[in-house]
C-alpha cells in the first residue's frame, strides 16, 4: 500500500488531519522518568499511545534522536517500529544532497529506518529528490515555505513558487507533497494555485502562533486530503507531570476538534 493510500486510509477511519512530532528534549521530560535509553522510549511510547486515536501520522523529527548519539538512533529506530503500523510515519529528516548521496539517504530513511514518507530539501535540485520521489509507494514532503523566520531570507518573495512549480513537473508518481507553513497563510492561495492537487505538510499551528482558519480556507483543494496540520511542542509537552501523557492525548483531541470544526465551518 502506497503512503498516500495508508494515509487516506486513515483519515477516512479517524477523521483526524493532525500530524504529531516527536522531537524529545531531555530537559522537558518529566522529572519522574530516568534519564535513560529506556526512560526517553517510554515517554515517546506513553506519548503514542495516549495521542493515537486522534492522529493521522506521527512526524519523528531525526535530529533530536541524532543529537543523543548511536542510543538515540537505537530510541528512533524502536519507536518507529512500536507506532502500530496502519498509522503512517513520516520521517522529518529535511534530506537532499547530491544524487548518490541521495540515493543513501532515502535506503536510510525508507529501508533501515522504516518510514513511511520523508521531508527534504529541494535546494540541490531534481537530482538530488529523484531517489525519494523513485519510490512510488513513499511519500515525499518537500520544503517550499517554512515557517521560521528565516524564510524571508530565501524563499520569498517568490522562491518558493518555483519550488511549488517544480515540484509538480516532478511528481510523476504521485507521491510528492509540499511542506507549507501556516505562519504565512496570506501565501499558501498561491502555493495552491501553482502546486494543483496536492498534499501539504503544514507546521506552524500551536506554539508558533500560526492561524489554523485561514491556513485551512487557503490550503484546502477539494481532495480527500489536502493537507496535515503538524504540531510537537504543545501535545509533547502539554504537562511535565506525571498526567503528562494523559494531557497529551487531551490536548491532540481537542486539536483534532478543532481542526474538524473549522473545516466545517469554511
Amino acid at each position: 500500500m502506497t503512503f498516500f493510500k495508508k494515509l487516506e486510509k486513515r483519515v477516512s477511519a479517524r477523521q483526524t488531519y493532525l500530524c504529531v512530532g516527536l522531537d524529545p528534549v531531555w530537559g522537558k521530560i518529566p522529572e519522574h522518568l530516568p534519564h535513560s535509553q529506556e526512560g526517553l522510549l517510554e515517554f515517546l511510547l506513553q506519548i503514542v499511545n495516549e495521542t493515537k486515536d486522534h492522529v493521522a501520522v506521527f512526524k519523528p523529527n531525526f535530529a533530536y534522536f541524532e543529537a543523543l548519539g548511536p542510543s538515540g538512533m537505537e530510541v528512533l529506530q524502536e519507536l518507529i517500529q512500536k507506532i502500530p503500523p496502519e498509522i503512517p510515519v513520516v520521517g522529518d529528516a529535511k534530506m537532499g544532497d547530491v544524487g548518490h548521496s541521495s540515493r543513501m539517504y532515502a535506503k536510510a530513511v525508507f529501508e533501515t529506518f522504516g518510514c513511511d514518507a520523508v521531508t527534504v530539501t529541494p535546494y540541490l535540485g531534481h537530482d538530488a529528490l529523484e531517489p525519494f520521489l523513485d519510490n512510488p509507494d513513499r511519500g515525499v514532503f518537500v520544503l517550499c515555505l517554512t515557517s521560521n523566520s528565516g524564510a524571508n531570507d530565501f524563499q520569498l518573495p517568490d522562491l518558493h513558487l518555483k519550488v511549488a512549480k517544480k515540484v509538480r513537473e516532478w511528481n510523476i508518481y504521485g507521491n510528492a507533497g509540499l511542506v507549507v507553513g501556516a505562519t504565512r497563510p496570506e501565501n499558501i492561495a498561491a502555493i495552491r494555485e501553482i502546486s494543483g492537487r496536492m498534499p501539504y505538510l503544514i507546521p506552524g499551528i500551536g506554539t508558533q502562533g500560526g492561524d489554523l482558519r485561514n491556513t485551512l480556507f487557503y490550503a484546502d483543494d477539494g481532495s480527500k486530503i489536502p493537507y496535515l496540520i503538524s504540531t510537537s511542542r504543545s501535545i509533547l509537552y502539554a504537562s511535565s507531570k506525571e498526567d503528562f501523557a494523559q494531557q497529551a492525548g487531551t490536548t491532540a483531541r481537542k486539536l483534532q476538534d478543532q481542526i474538524n470544526l473549522c473545516r466545517s465551518s469554511l
